[in-house]
């Protein structure tokens, strides 16, 4: 899992909540049942244990020396796979090749000559700030930048919000709270309420600051709202950074990204003569307008130091015998986070939950659809991608430079950490109430006796934190499940106290490796489930959407309807 997911931000934290997520109006569940039930028959999978215990067990091995990209073992783990493709007898999905190259830079912003100042008076880096910048230079710097209240900094035409509404901020510094309207005030009616929409990520928050034409943009970190302590941001925004080579060097990006601690953000409002906790609040109702802090000017500058390297995704596919040009997606990250040469014992992290699981369960799906008597009618891609831990840049760069249309996408699975839990009544849906292709797993769910539990902490947005999120943005559905915590035996409570050992003891940790001891029903029956809901697409010509209201779906209609 990314970078943040390393402070347990991550699935497995969704797997030690339980609760209600939010609900979907009844005339879009109306019309997926609809789709749904219109699927032409496809053919039932078995999936082989002992094959997928051999993957899960090849990739977790010491001799892939932990999968990280741009490294020995990486460039093992990138030809394992395509040579499991060709056993499987997919195609080259990539033209000729297996392999879409993904080049990366690192860029490493050097503390003792970087700065961020406020009027002369410099913010203590990593105590009271953290900043970086995704420009690809070695020097960056900007002065007297004046700074610009804009709420949650957001500007999203279905809720009727614009947080830039009637202000020019460019070549200003913008401050900007964490999450949206809606986990603020709890308000249903707000955004999604407590569900933190895509608007509410930092990604977003800065992406959108660019947009505006600001020189900086600056989060105020809250750790309820965010969902993680200071520490996380102290510890995972600061060393190297490594994003995408893109082709203008970043020059899109606005000059300085970064965080500041809550303390200090009531400080400079107080310096700039306004009520932190009143405009907090203001922020958070219709009408919001932006507001200069005036007097307040910032002063930036970092310096970096810059390495290239190059990764790779894997993809293949099978081609699909009546619409070829129309695909189903299954996604899983192969990377993770190699070696740390400073420890004294085992220095491998293995990662065999963390993402070998997925790795090879979509391998395993993909030997299903390939065995099948009868070949799919659409054709269906499987891809492998690289640098999840490092920011979702492969699933970034394939969203940014698809080598199939993504409008001919016709739906697409995330399998991210699938740990060896087992049997359970459940399967959580992250990100729950999100899609139509969440009617097709419970359709193949309820089969088997399994009800869909939604995650109990959707303020926390870890929907928008795997790689579906890269092409859900772009319009996409994908979906995002996973094993559930209620266990036949010993219920809630004994799925719990599994999670949690993970989390403590295995994850992202060397512990967290294979054993020949794990109990694979529950891992097994999930990968069976995605199988279905994939072939549900794959022989018929269903093309689910997003429900109405989610934020992805105007960008699906147009994506389709360009396309048509």
């Amino acid at each position: 899992m990314n970078r943040f997911s390393r402070f347990f931000t991550s699935i497995v934290a969704i797997f030690l909540l339980a609760g209600c997520g939010q609900q979907t109006s009844q005339d879009s569940r109306d019309s997926a049942d609809g789709q749904a039930s219109q699927s032409a028959a496809f053919p039932i999978a078995t999936l082989d244990e002992a094959t997928l215990r051999e993957r899960i067990s090849t990739l977790a091995s010491d001799d892939f020396g932990g999968r990280a990209p741009a490294t020995r073992g990486g460039e093992k783990t990138r030809q394992y796979l395509i040579e499991e493709m060709q056993k499987i007898g997919l195609e080259p999905a990539n033209g000729d090749s297996f392999e879409q190259p993904v080049p990366l830079i690192e860029l490493t912003a050097d503390p003792q000559r970087s700065a961020l100042s406020v009027n002369g008076t410099q913010l203590a880096y990593g105590d009271e700030a953290v900043f970086w910048t995704k420009r690809v230079e070695e020097s960056v710097s900007f002065a007297d930048s004046d700074l610009v209240f804009v709420g949650y900094g957001v500007v999203a035409p279905e809720f009727d919000w614009n947080d830039y509404a009637g202000i020019d901020v460019a070549g200003k510094t913008v401050v900007i709270l964490v999450n949206d309207p809606g986990y603020a005030t709890q308000d249903p009616a707000l955004f999604k309420g407590r569900s933190m929409t895509y608007y509410g990520r930092w990604t977003y928050k800065y992406e959108e600051a660019a947009r505006q034409g600001a020189a900086a943009a600056i989060v105020v970190h809250q750790t309820a709202p965010a969902s993680y302590g200071w520490g996380v941001v102290e510890g995972g925004w600061t060393g190297p950074q490594l994003d995408l080579k893109r082709t203008d060097g970043g020059a899109n990006r606005v000059l300085l990204e970064g965080w500041i601690q809550e303390s200090v953000a009531r400080r400079l409002f107080s310096e700039a003569g306004l009520d932190f906790d009143d405009l907090h609040a203001a922020a958070a109702r219709p009408g919001f307008k932006p507001v200069p802090m005036t007097g307040l000017r910032a002063t930036g500058v970092i310096e970096n130091r810059i390495r290239e390297s190059e990764s790779a995704n894997v993809a293949g596919v099978l081609r699909g015998a009546k619409r070829p040009d129309e695909y189903i997606l299954y996604m899983a990250h192969w990377d993770h986070l190699g070696r740390n040469f400073s420890a004294s014992a085992d220095n491998i992290a293995n990662g065999a939950v963390d993402n070998a699981s997925g790795t090879a369960g979509i391998l395993s799906v993909a030997e299903a659809f390939a065995n099948n008597e009868t070949p799919p009618e659409r054709s269906v891609l499987f891809i492998g991608v690289t640098a999840e831990e490092s920011g979702l840049l492969g699933s970034a760069y394939f969203a940014e430079d698809p080598f199939v249309p993504l409008a001919n996408i016709v739906g697409g699975v995330n399998v991210d950490a699938l740990m060896p839990t087992p049997p359970a009544n459940d399967l959580i849906v992250v990100g729950n109430g999100a899609s139509e292709l969440e009617v097709l797993l419970q359709k193949s769910a309820e089969k088997r006796g399994l009800t869909l539990s939604p995650d109990a902490s959707p303020e926390s947005g870890f929907f928008y934190r795997s790689d579906h999120i890269s092409l859900a943005k772009t319009g996409v559905p994908m979906l995002y499940a996973g094993n559930g915590l209620d266990l036949i035996d010993g219920g809630q409570e004994a799925g719990d106290a599994i999670a949690a050992d993970y989390r403590a003891v295995r994850y992202h940790k060397p512990a967290d490796e294979y054993d020949a001891s794990w109990d694979m029903r529950a891992m097994l029956q999930t990968f069976e489930i995605l199988y279905e809901v994939g072939a549900a697409m794959a022989y018929s010509d269903q093309w689910p959407n997003w429900y109405e209201g989610n934020e992805f779906r105007a960008l699906r209609d147009q994506q389709r309807a360009e396309a048509e």
